[in-house]
């Protein structure tokens, strides 16, 4: 089957990044050609290796702006996703089904005035998560679609519905974990002395780091502990943040921080360098959209920690680490004491679950139920 991926979304990198490359890789396991459409001025962060098609229309470009600037680059999206969306249609006796990987209820809002919702082949939507606020508008947009059974409404979730609603034309599955595919990972060594706890990702102040720092220096921890804390950043407001952070902290020899976002290897092997992943983040959006952290963690087969806010779902399956009460930094700082404390009594259970659940939300998995909707 001729597979074609389209992407429109630029970013200096990250789980988006990494994302298209299990959809690449994975399918192409399975005997699928797969090439990729994207704007013109489209920039590739990684080399996936497969045939690229260029379309007329800028990408989109997440940057900070405000007011009418803010308004305008909103317009030219719109105006540039009609763009593309004709060409999609015009091209499409060049392949068999068509995958545009990261979408909202606004790319499904924009088809009913394209012809590309007359599609003669399937064409699969990946939502990576509904938010309550925008449910309704979703469940509009794909009402509208429901004429065409070629568009196919993929929403990555643990349950079998969308806030207890779903669709002929909406399909739920798992998401797909990040895994070691450019090194040999290291296996967790039978002692952690230091136990290294990593704390990775895109920086955003909704994170709370500076919360975590604090609650990590006035530990009482029986053995000695190293913290690595790296971060990218997408914005100017994040970046100048994250720098007073590592400014404030650099006196305290236990906290390494690294300032730039990595790909490909250099991600794989920093994270294969700790024992457990921390994630102290706090914010609704993060029930109802997949942790790409806490995939990655499952994906490297690391423990972790984490508020219980992210994905509670993945917690009812499997005993992957050790979860405190959202925005509790009190209850944050006991369960950081006792999962540090108790490690290496507790390592064989998280190492059996994470073991499990790597397997569960594995990307082969993941594109095999991909193809199995697309088929259908």
């Amino acid at each position: 089957m001729r597979i074609a991926i389209f992407e429109n979304i630029m970013t200096p990198g990250g789980h988006e990044v990494d994302f298209n490359r299990i959809l690449v890789e994975e399918f192409k396991n399975l005997g699928h050609e797969v090439n990729f459409y994207v704007p013109k001025n489209f920039k590739f962060q990684f080399d996936y290796k497969v045939p690229v098609k260029r379309l007329y229309g800028d990408a989109v470009v997440y940057k900070n702006s405000h007011g009418l600037k803010k308004l305008f680059n909103s317009l030219k999206r719109e105006i540039n996703r009609q763009r593309w969306y004709s060409q999609l249609f015009l091209s499409q006796k060049n392949f068999d089904a068509l995958i545009i990987p990261t979408s909202t209820y606004r790319y499904l809002r924009a088809l009913v005035h394209s012809d590309l919702k007359n599609i003669s082949v399937p064409l699969i939507f990946i939502l990576h998560g509904i938010n309550p606020d925008e449910s309704a508008k979703f469940f509009n947009a794909a009402k509208n679609l429901l004429s065409n059974k070629n568009i196919k409404l993929v929403v990555l979730t643990f349950g079998n519905d969308i806030f207890g609603k779903t669709s002929e034309n909406i399909f739920t599955i798992y998401p797909p974990t990040f895994t070691p595919r450019d090194i040999t990972p290291y296996p967790l060594p039978p002692t952690h002395c230091p136990l290294k706890i990593g704390f990775f990702g895109q920086y955003r102040r909704e994170k709370k780091l500076r919360d975590l720092l604090e609650v990590f220096i006035k530990g009482n921890y029986q053995k000695k502990v190293e913290l690595f804390v790296q971060g990218s950043t997408m914005h100017d407001e994040d970046a100048k943040d994250f720098e007073k952070i590592i400014a404030d902290y650099k006196n305290f020899p236990e906290i390494n921080f690294l300032h730039k976002g990595l790909i490909g290897a250099e991600w794989q092997k920093k994270i294969s360098e700790v024992d457990a992943l921390l994630m102290p983040y706090s914010a609704p959006r993060y029930k109802y959209h997949w942790g790409g952290m806490l995939f990655t963690a499952i994906g490297f087969e690391k423990p972790v920690i984490v508020s219980d806010d992210m994905n509670p779902e993945v917690f009812q399956m499997y005993k992957i680490g050790e979860t405190f009460a959202s925005g509790d930094l009190a209850d944050m700082s006991k369960v950081l004491e006792s999962f540090i404390n108790n490690f290496d009594e507790n390592i064989s259970v998280y190492k059996k679950n994470l073991h499990e659940a790597s397997e569960n939300f594995s990307p082969e998995n993941f594109a095999k139920r991909l193809e199995k909707i697309i088929n259908l």
